[in-house]
């Protein structure tokens, strides 16, 4: 700590050049009056760093909660800190330009307005998602209102909508879950409390919405020209996200680095592990495409860098570091060492590890570390005795007996917190609250040492997920207040994906007596045919060119209902809608026979209690 240069103010300078307002108050409500967004809860900020904060990451805080209309350079505004995400804009000869509209429609509209009650009411004449995660395109409906997109190009890389929407189905509701914990959704704004999350101040709470693109960028050095815009785009597919684009606006000199230069490996909510060695290498393309060319480079999170030297430093720096931490992870696992085992050993380079813009303020090098191993190695780290271990709470049960019971772990507990090791006090307690939750004191306890080592992270969500925890051990769960099962993002889901968000619902062991074949014949400009078996348990689909077909069991036999109906009557029935003016024939109560073997999701399951 002592070794990082508290004295560089270049961020700060960076964070406040081309400042044109703010918004007074930055609170935006939603039409219920709900407040989605509250940047003002973060002006304790301005004090110096208290003793319940890691001084890097409040100076990271600091940053990220500057809010307001700034400019980039002439033609290109960003409004920051109205989300977790910045929205760019840029001029065009009959309008705007929007990159990246938010997380919610609220908070979008908000920034779009702030962004006309200085440079005119310019209308927007293309909209452009960087990737595919839903802070950068949830506010679409706030600056492209209902029956305003037609005629709007709207740009983004190719595979967008797929990976947009099945992150949001397959394992959506243990994500959103988990979420709560990443950027802290029920800790007090305050110097013990949530500080941010280290990418950006946390997330809104208002309308997540979705307009499909029109055009998809396929291949790197695409260029296309957005009312009057040149813009020529690099596709970085499998990097921060499965689909995702650098582009150079070259008339601006200008270089859009959407997040693939501020984030990390896997995020803590859960996702698929991303390929850092990839990572690096488009980075390194990037600086090969654009160094030259771009004298600022921005990106959907934080603030811009400027100067040609410093915009090619910033890519190849960035470069390194996912470069070496795949590397050296590689390294060490080829020499044996397990998962945690790197984490603990690995240290950056000191050109790196002194970096501002490097530091681990959302993605530490401890997990990132982690991920790279889980990709190559998934969760066995090759001891036999971690083959079959017994789930967490029959482990601690087990844990609590050998130590003499629940009283003494806790006490001895307490004397490793005393004596400074939080972590392993923390691996005692929890073994005493899976052993049994009822136990106050242990609760009491491990609450105390997961707000001891909140105050100490310097990763944003490292600290929001060790209050949360705290929090949750005092409280009880909360309710998610962010859903993203909106109706757009259902609307825009395949008929392949919306039987795979049922399959992952069927409840196996309740299935296993059912057997049914149905058949659905989605109408529309392509008609097409699905067959949905469920046999032992399973629930199968495929395409069917024919109503007489081959099921997963292997008998050739006709459907036992074949329903024919719209996209939006299916979106209907699978919401338990019903089957009025559905075309049907056969058992109609082979659909209800489906919905009773469905388990709804608990989208508040426990994570620090058993």
């Amino acid at each position: 700590m002592s070794n990082l240069p508290f004295d560089d103010t270049t961020d700060f300078a960076n964070a406040d050049r081309g400042f044109v307002t703010a918004l007074e108050p930055a609170v935006i409500t939603a039409d219920d009056g709900r407040v989605i967004w509250d940047n003002d809860g973060y002006a304790f900020l301005d004090a110096p760093c208290p003793e319940t904060a890691h001084p890097s990451l409040w100076r990271q805080a600091r940053l990220c909660a500057r809010q307001g209309l700034y400019e980039v350079t002439e033609g290109i505004y960003q409004v920051r800190g109205l989300d977790l995400s910045n929205m760019t804009v840029v001029e065009g000869e009959r309008g705007i330009v929007v990159i990246d509209p938010l997380l919610s429609a609220e908070t979008a509209a908000a920034a779009l307005a702030l962004y006309r009650s200085h440079r005119g009411d310019r209308p927007v004449t293309a909209l452009i998602y960087t990737h595919s995660h839903a802070d950068h395109f949830g506010g679409a409906r706030g600056v492209l209102p209902r029956g305003t997109e037609d005629g709007v190009p709207i740009l983004a890389p190719a595979g967008f909508l797929e990976h947009a929407v099945s992150e949001n189905v397959y394992a959506g509701k243990a994500m959103t879950r988990r979420a709560m914990y990443m950027y802290g959704d029920r800790l007090a704004k305050a110097p013990d409390g949530q500080i941010g999350a280290g990418l950006g101040m946390t997330t809104s709470t208002g309308t997540m919405t979705l307009i499909p693109p029109t055009m998809d960028i396929t291949h790197t050095g695409q260029e296309e020209v957005l009312d009057g815009v040149r813009i020529v785009f690099q596709l970085t597919p499998g990097t921060e996200a499965p689909a995702e684009m650098n582009f150079l606006f070259p008339d601006h000199r200008a270089l859009c680095l959407a997040e693939n230069a501020t984030h990390n490996i896997l995020t803590l909510r859960g996702a698929v592990v991303r390929d850092a060695r990839v990572w690096s290498r488009y980075l390194d393309e990037a600086a090969d495409l654009f160094g030259d060319a771009a004298d600022v480079a921005f990106a959907s999170h934080h603030w811009p860098t400027w100067g040609r030297e410093n915009v090619r430093d910033f890519l190849t720096t960035q470069r390194d570091l996912y470069a070496y931490l795949h590397d050296q992870t590689l390294r060490l696992l080829n020499a044996g060492l397990t998962g945690p085992e790197i984490a603990e050993a690995i240290e950056l380079p000191p050109a790196l590890e002194k970096c501002w813009h490097i530091r681990g303020y959302y993605g530490s090098l401890s997990h990132n570390v982690k991920a790279v191993y889980q990709r190559y190695l998934g969760w066995f780290d090759g001891n036999p005795a971690h083959l079959w271990e017994h789930p967490p709470v029959e482990s601690a049960e087990r844990y609590v007996e050998c130590m003499g019971g629940a009283d003494t772990v806790v006490a001895k507990a307490r004397d490793y917190a005393e004596a400074g090791d939080l972590r392993f006090a923390a691996t005692l307690l929890n073994h005493v609250v899976f052993a049994g939750a009822s136990h106050a004191a242990a609760r009491s306890e491990l609450a105390g040492v997961y707000r001891r080592l909140g105050r100490g992270a310097e990763n944003g969500t490292w600290r929001n997920f060790y209050l949360m925890g705290a929090k949750e051990l005092d409280e009880g769960a909360g309710t998610i207040v962010l859903d993203a099962a909106n109706p757009e993002m259902a609307m825009a889901l395949t008929v392949e994906q919306l039987i795979d968000s049922l399959a992952v619902r069927v409840e196996g062991p309740r299935a296993w007596g059912t057997e049914l074949v149905i058949d659905l014949v989605v109408t529309g400009p392509a008609e097409s045919r699905h067959r949905l078996t469920l046999h032992n348990g399973a629930l199968t689909h495929r395409s069917a060119d024919r109503a007489d077909g081959v099921d997963r069991s292997g008998s050739r036999a006709p459907a036992g209902l074949t329903l024919t109906l719209t996209e939006p009557q299916l979106l209907s029935v699978l919401a338990g809608g019903g089957l009025d003016g559905i075309e049907q024939s056969g058992d109609a109560s082979l659909l209800g026979d489906l919905f009773a073997v469905l388990a709804e999701p608990d989208k508040s399951f426990p994570i620090v209690t058993p």
